[in-house]
């Protein structure tokens, strides 16, 4: 079992005055030589018994993270979205897993209050205020005042760094266009048209990454990045979205950075080979945590890799910085590995 975990919080506004306190964690000395793992997932309806969670602690993470749709609640009712999220706490199996570890996450569009929803909700900031409940955040934190729930964390272990990086792809986003094809839900606006992230949040991020100086970068967003020709929702219904993320990655510098997401209950791991990036750039999407895409049979995605898993799942993110190489897996009940990708990073 890995060693315990010493942990120091103190005040780092690494690009934002309104960010949250970043917790340093020091492993003891002794355990340097183990893979500092992170676990997520999305997708978990508060009716239905998460039975994943004994799993998930086997694999000893230090981090969780919620990667949205973390309870169902299409509502414009508070009440009833925060009688939710308390059900999802009282999970005893849930309280049992997040002693001592980190906790934090991003919404999706059923916690957020509405089904493929975005910028046009009227109860976001009540909402918001809902979910920082739930995951915990102190209630004098800045990220009350601020709109969105993107943030940020950098993680220390034995001189290696890890920086988790929440994105916020609900309270600014534009309003999406419907598709035309009708075997599509949604198509891509207009090039130019609308935003995923806001003015803010992408000022915000640029400065997250160019101020990085971890070997890891984890961008958590709730919806995929790379696949987008299903029709549902994805960063592809925004292309100019979609090129400046990857220039960003590009012109910033920021080391060993690929995507976590969710939104789609399915897992599958997806790699583009992005012009100006010294390596793939990853989309890891897990989904779901209680219930999946059962009757999946198959979608256009050119950067796919490996098979689609259509079992109920969780992600885990196994660092290893001695080899400098990420190992991304995709486990199931019973913490049976249903799929592995390893992604190595250029050197120090």
């Amino acid at each position: 079992m890995k060693k315990a975990l010493f942990i120091f919080s103190f005040l780092a506004f690494l690009g934002c005055k309104t960010q949250s306190p970043t917790p340093i964690i020091v492993t003891d000395k002794s355990d340097q030589n183990s893979l500092f793992t992170v676990a997520f997932g999305s997708c978990d309806n508060q009716k239905i018994k998460n039975e994943l969670w004994p799993a998930i602690d086997e694999n000893h993470p230090s981090v969780w993270i919620w990667g949205g749709d973390n309870v169902y609640s299409d509502t414009e009712d508070m009440a009833f979205l925060k009688k939710n999220y308390e059900i999802q706490k009282q999970d005893a199996d849930y309280l049992q897993f997040i002693k001592n570890k980190i906790v934090m996450g991003t919404w999706d569009d059923h916690d957020f209050g509405a089904n493929d929803g975005g910028e046009e909700y009227p109860f976001k900031r009540e909402s918001q205020q809902l979910l920082l409940d739930f995951l915990g955040t102190s209630k004098t934190d800045s990220l009350r005042k601020r709109d969105g729930v993107y943030t940020s964390k950098t993680i220390a272990i034995n001189g290696n760094k890890v920086k988790i990086i929440v994105l916020d792809s609900r309270f600014f986003r534009t309003k999406l266009t419907k598709a035309t094809d009708s075997k599509k839900r949604f198509q891509p606006n207009k090039y130019g048209e609308g935003t995923v992230l806001g003015n803010a949040q992408w000022k915000w991020l640029e400065k997250e990454l160019q101020t990085s100086d971890a070997q890891f970068n984890v961008l958590v967003s709730s919806i995929q990045f790379l696949s987008d020709k299903h029709g549902f929702e994805a960063w592809g219904n925004f292309p100019h979205e979609v090129e400046k993320l990857e220039r960003l990655i590009v012109s910033t510098k920021a080391k060993g950075t690929f995507i976590i997401s969710g939104d789609r209950h399915i897992a599958t791991f997806s790699s583009k080979n992005v012009t100006g990036l010294s390596y793939p750039l990853v989309d890891f999407t897990s989904s779901g945590l209680t219930h999946t895409y059962a009757s999946f049979s198959g979608e256009e995605n050119p950067y796919v890799k490996g098979e689609v898993i259509k079992d109920i799942n969780f992600g885990l993110l196994k660092f290893d910085f001695e080899n400098n190489k990420v190992i991304m897996e995709i486990r199931g009940k019973q913490n049976k590995l249903l799929q592995e990708y390893v992604q190595i990073y250029p050197g120090k």
